[in-house]
């Protein structure tokens, strides 16, 4: 393909209700994330599971998300990206009730199976339409969007924690929490613009495997989501394992990462627009790598939890990054978009249980020395996110770079 400029994609009408819009959509998905996950002591409590019991359920989230995430390019092509994510969105509340409904082992394994494929369809169709308004704003947005997400997350958490100090049956809190993000939905949703397909665009297949390039940008992530998984689901078993910590102090290492990831996002679009997605992958890896060594090192809380807040910090806009870049591959965004959510999520599903089985055979502190390597690797491999470059600091990619005709196809979306 030759190096010429790709056209620069229309300007939106209505560019902040659209960035608000898209904004929201994200705060309800991650809303519905953290109400689930309150809850599941309740449910494990309610069918009597074992820990292996669980963490087979646990598992199947992440099954449908995988095996969906492909069919959501045909679906956006069809109904166009307003419909698409309005859609998918409301189905993804609605299966918020459906776990607690579950009266066996088989049948809750059924039903998150169907809530991941519900939640990987609505989050590969709201990243490729926050790709695409990114992209037409010339700035951007991706870090602020997942920002949203995690805000949203720790929101609806708190209900859900107050729900469970209360005692309220997860079954009434979850279904009427199910409705009220129902509702929620269809407003936000109306701000998005109605990005459709060209007339005559080719219909993407029903499933179609991602494209190779998508993968090495999805390691990148992978890398990210690996320490993300280890210090959300290790750091307070570390922090009283390794350092001694009272319950309290450990439970302040996950609010620590937590906080520091959903504040690094919100305010993550800046230093990407000053900076630029490759140097900001680098410098995070950097900062995520000091926190990991601090972790390594400490041997008092007063050290463990600044180094997992440096970690949160230096991994926050990874992740929305890679999937800034993959929009940008190909003709079909949400393809790769695909691929990239599969292989990053992936590292989320499998990071727990290395970190685990890593810890029984030699310690925690080796384990998070493998974090800590991970993380490093990110000043290595952020030249994959070059792509995401494109109108993050308001210049734009060529048209071999992304990989694009030069022709803009609302198709990719």
């Amino acid at each position: 393909m030759d190096r010429t400029t790709a056209p620069p994609p229309e300007p939106l009408t209505e560019p902040r209700r659209a960035r608000a819009s898209i904004a929201l959509v994200f705060g309800v998905h991650g809303a519905v994330s953290g109400s689930f996950v309150t809850r599941i002591p309740w449910i494990q409590d309610r069918l009597d599971l074992s820990a292996g019991q669980l963490g087979l359920a646990l598992v199947m989230p992440a099954v449908g998300s995988s095996l969906a995430m492909p069919l959501a390019g045909r679906f956006v092509h069809r109904y166009g990206g307003r419909a698409a994510v309005r859609g998918l969105l409301s189905v993804w509340c609605l299966a918020l009730a459906l776990p607690a409904l579950a009266p066996s082992l088989p049948a809750l394994c059924a039903v998150l199976l169907v809530y991941g494929a519900t939640a990987g369809m609505a989050d590969v169709a709201m990243n490729a339409q926050g790709v695409e308004i990114e992209e037409r704003l010339g700035r951007s947005i991706m870090s602020g969007l997942h920002g949203m997400w995690s805000a949203g997350g720790l929101l609806a958490s708190a209900f859900g924690i107050l729900a469970a100090h209360l005692d309220l049956d997860a079954r009434l809190q979850l279904a009427v929490t199910a409705l009220v993000l129902l509702a929620l939905a269809q407003p936000v949703c109306r701000g998005l613009p109605d990005l459709r397909a060209q007339e005559g665009a080719e219909e993407p297949p029903r499933f179609a495997l991602p494209p190779r390039s998508s993968l090495v940008i999805g390691l990148v992530g992978f890398c990210a989501v690996f320490a993300e998984g280890a210090s959300m689901d290790w750091s307070g078993v570390y922090l009283r394992d390794v350092t001694g910590a009272s319950a309290t102090v450990a439970a302040a290492s996950y609010t620590a990462f937590s906080l520091t990831m959903a504040v690094s996002r919100l305010a993550g679009d800046t230093a990407i627009r000053r900076l630029g997605a490759v140097r900001t992958t680098r410098l995070g890896g950097a900062v995520a790598t000091a926190g990991g060594l601090l972790v390594v090192a400490a041997d008092s809380p007063a050290l463990a939890i600044p180094g997992f807040a440096l970690i949160g910090i230096g991994i926050a806009v990874i992740v929305p990054l890679a999937f800034a870049a993959a929009g940008r591959i190909g003709t079909n965004a949400s393809q790769a978009i695909a691929g990239v959510a599969t292989v990053t999520y992936t590292s989320g599903l499998i990071a727990p249980a290395v970190i685990g089985a890593l810890a029984q055979a030699t310690s925690l502190t080796v384990s998070f020395g493998l974090v800590t390597a991970l993380a490093f690797a990110l000043l290595l491999s952020a030249g994959a996110l070059r792509l995401a470059e494109r109108n993050s600091t308001g210049e734009n990619a060529t048209a071999s770079e992304v990989e694009r005709p030069a022709g803009k196809d609302l198709s990719a979306i």
